[in-house]
């Protein structure tokens, strides 16, 4: 059962999404690893990860669903930021505009009655709730740290233990 057009543009959309969200995770982790936090950085370094994964799984989506693939063209993330707080805090904006896509392609499957696409996307609004508040959560250590280098230190530690990321 094919996508809809509609649909299947904005499935297309996010896939690239998902694919921007990876590579900029992964020129946060650079930016950290040179700053000197190469705990946050591994940390970053997983979650571009995650991101392909969740590209992957919505690349897999499309092809089951026997419609056309079209990955768009990648922009430039940023490779630069003031502090670790910038980077987390551009981070959170940017899982804000996945959070956003990701409701508006519920609303439209919904309207649309593409009811085989709404246990997927569910996933995804689901885990948005999980990125969003971790994001908010680091941010939150981050002031809290308020450039105190024992307590970032201790964070780059703690956040650099983190596991691999589990398959989508």
């Amino acid at each position: 059962m094919q996508l809809s057009d509609t649909m299947a543009t904005e499935f297309n959309r996010q896939l690239t999404m998902e694919l921007e969200a990876s590579h900029a995770y992964l020129a946060m982790a650079g930016w950290l690893d040179r700053a000197g936090f190469p705990g946050v950085a591994s940390w970053m370094q997983m979650q571009s990860e995650e991101e392909r994964l969740h590209g992957l799984k919505i690349y897999q989506f499309i092809l089951d669903r026997d419609t056309e693939l079209a990955i768009g063209p990648l922009g430039a993330p940023s490779t630069t930021f003031n502090s670790v707080i910038d980077v987390f805090e551009s981070a959170l904006a940017q899982e804000k505009a996945v959070t956003a896509s990701l409701s508006a392609m519920y609303t439209l499957a919904t309207a649309e009655g593409d009811i085989a696409s709404l246990p997927v996307l569910q996933w995804f609004v689901n885990e948005q709730i999980e990125e969003e508040s971790t994001m908010m959560q680091v941010i939150d250590d981050l002031k809290f740290a308020d450039g105190n280098p024992q307590a970032l230190l201790l964070l780059d530690r703690e956040l650099g233990a983190r596991g691999a990321p589990l398959p989508a």
